[in-house]
């Protein structure tokens, strides 16, 4: 019989992302992050490429990366509602990882298999920042894609981009549950 953990097992049951704009301070420490970086690089990765790398976004970077933001999406054309909420991602952030995709040339692997690697890289992340005990939520969003911010705000060579900002931090309060999939509707049993 396998070995069961239903410690873990009761956590993926009822894991709830915390909206990014409930989060405050405090945020977990250097030596904390390094350990959560650690469990989310714990990912299925074929040929063992680290298509992906990690940027921690920390409290004083913000207001910069705010401002580009909102400067970015006005650039995009979007509506003022929606560049103040893009500029408010960072502004009203304490602590933020960017999940940088970042490709490798392979003659046995695809891209996209590196692609859903990095997104691994993003739910794990988020997964080990909640069973931990802080808050945390994936977001992306046009500034995910954009190679302006990307290159001037985050230092991005022109073939990387973002596979998720996971955001950390503390929970001001416990959102409700959302509605969840139904299964059997999403779901083909192939049998012969």
């Amino acid at each position: 019989m396998p070995e069961k953990h239903p410690e873990v097992l009761a956590f993926l049951a009822s894991r709830r992302s915390r909206p990014a704009k409930i989060l405050t301070g405090p945020v977990p420490e250097r030596a904390e992050i390094e350990q959560l970086l650690q469990m989310a690089a714990r990912t299925p990765d074929h040929k063992k490429l680290e298509p992906w790398r990690f940027i921690v976004l920390e409290k004083p970077a913000m207001p910069r990366l705010a401002e580009l933001a909102a400067k970015t999406a006005t650039k995009l054309g979007e509506p003022a509602e929606k560049i103040e909420k893009f500029r408010q991602q960072f502004a009203n952030a304490d602590l933020a990882v960017a999940v940088v995709f970042s490709p490798v040339n392979h003659p046995d692997v695809l891209e996209i298999e590196q692609v859903l690697s990095a997104g691994a890289v993003c739910l794990a992340l988020l997964n080990a920042s909640l069973a931990s005990g802080w808050g945390a939520n994936w977001l992306t969003g046009p500034m995910a894609r954009d190679a302006e911010f990307l290159q001037t705000g985050l230092g991005l060579e022109k073939q990387e981009y973002v596979a998720g900002f996971i955001h950390i931090g503390t929970a001001k309060s416990i959102p409700p549950d959302r509605p969840r999939p139904d299964i059997d509707a999403k779901t083909t049993w192939v049998t012969v």
